[in-house]
């Protein structure tokens, strides 16, 4: 029996014949997500009179045993010209760059911390892509720590499936070194910036003269992209690690791009119960508005991404104004210097949105499609 019909079903009876509910009450405590609350706070507006309810269901979870099975490891050069190489499934598992710790549960990715290189030689890492592709949804991370240290790279993100960067990128986790701030960063093409208006509480990263860099478009700026800086503290790097990690959240529909992290002692209850409600959530750290930039037409055919690269682009050119010791390409010599360039993964969970059409009065009270109702009750006879 089609368990998402049930939800439906049970909701709309509840919402328009009470009485006739009461047979399934027993049964509300497994569908949490359709509380009043989650109601109330979920709503957007088509037009003027007729505002919708919604709800984030799961679509797909990456965690345990099986996080891997549905990702592949890219073995190609490194676009942002990192001193890394970028190694197989095989050479991942049989050299425990890549695996499952059934003691924790969680996933561990990392790059080479046992051999000893030449200078200059590139030293092995793990780049892994996710099968599916998607167009918008909530993604929302627990991890207990992310790569970091000298020379380090590391990357949570996803990017379109076409040609870089019209399809769009969109960085979560970002940084370098011992950075102790994520930077969240988007890259597309010609016609998206971001807004000094919109309501996030994160700082907008500027060029090397202290201005605001709005634009968003790839193409320029060194394929900068528009980025916020996180206000915290301890959104990235040791001081991240040692609180034991947290969640962090993205969510991409119509309304924007927004990016949330929270510390392991402060993740809100309704991501632990996966019923997760963004609306509950506060300001984000970082947004796109969709009035200066369409998060539809910009971000196509996202896969997901984790990847630990060193030097390169951001980490080789910060190298000398980062506080870290001799050359990036000396640091790299050391395995000793990389016991913590690893991703520790407890799970990602993707959500989609699913609109519940009709009309929400004060009372919550909400007027049924009887066309939607009515399929809904002719698959739950037929048995689909």
């Amino acid at each position: 029996m089609n368990l998402y019909c049930y939800d439906l079903l049970i909701l709309l009876i509840a919402a328009t014949e009470p009485a006739l509910a009461s047979p399934f009450s027993s049964l509300a405590r497994f569908w949490p997500r359709f509380s009043a609350q989650s109601l109330a706070t979920n709503s957007t507006t088509t037009n003027s009179t007729t505002p919708s309810a919604f709800i984030w269901l799961p679509q797909d979870e990456y965690s345990g045993k099986t996080f891997f099975d549905r990702f592949e490891f890219y073995t190609g050069p490194d676009p942002t010209r990192g001193t890394v190489n970028y190694v197989n499934s095989s050479v991942a598992f049989n050299n425990s760059l890549a695996y499952f710790e059934a003691a924790n549960n969680t996933v561990v990715m990392k790059g080479d911390d046992t051999t000893w290189l030449p200078e200059g030689q590139n030293r092995s890492s793990v780049r892994i892509s996710s099968i599916a592709q998607y167009n918008t949804g909530l993604f929302i991370l627990d991890l207990n720590q992310a790569p970091w240290g000298c020379g380090v790279w590391p990357a949570f993100w996803t990017v379109g499936g076409g040609q870089w960067p019209y399809t769009g990128e969109i960085d979560i986790i970002e940084g370098v070194h011992d950075n102790e701030h994520n930077q969240v960063t988007w890259h597309t093409g010609p016609g998206c910036t971001l807004s000094l208006e919109s309501n996030y509480t994160g700082s907008v990263v500027t060029d090397n003269k202290g201005v605001p860099n709005l634009d968003c478009d790839g193409n320029l700026n060194g394929n900068a992209g528009c980025g916020i800086t996180e206000w915290s503290k301890a959104s990235y790097g040791p001081f991240f690690a040692a609180s034991g990690g947290g969640v962090f959240a993205m969510k991409w529909d119509e309304t924007g791009i927004a990016v949330w992290s929270f510390y392991r002692s402060a993740i809100p209850g309704d991501i632990t119960k996966g019923d997760p409600n963004p609306a509950n959530w506060g300001t984000p750290v970082a947004s796109l508005a969709p009035a200066t930039c369409d998060p539809i037409a910009f971000f196509v055919n996202h896969s997901i991404i984790f990847d630990i690269t060193f030097c390169g682009d951001w980490a080789g050119n910060s190298y000398a104004t980062s506080g870290c010791p001799g050359s990036c390409s000396t640091r790299l010599m050391d395995p000793s210097n990389f016991v913590n360039a690893s991703w520790s993964i407890n799970s990602l969970k993707v959500y989609k949105k699913q609109i519940i059409n009709g009309r929400i009065s004060a009372a919550l009270a909400i007027e049924p499609n009887w066309t939607i109702l009515g399929a809904i009750v002719l698959s739950l006879v037929l048995g689909y």
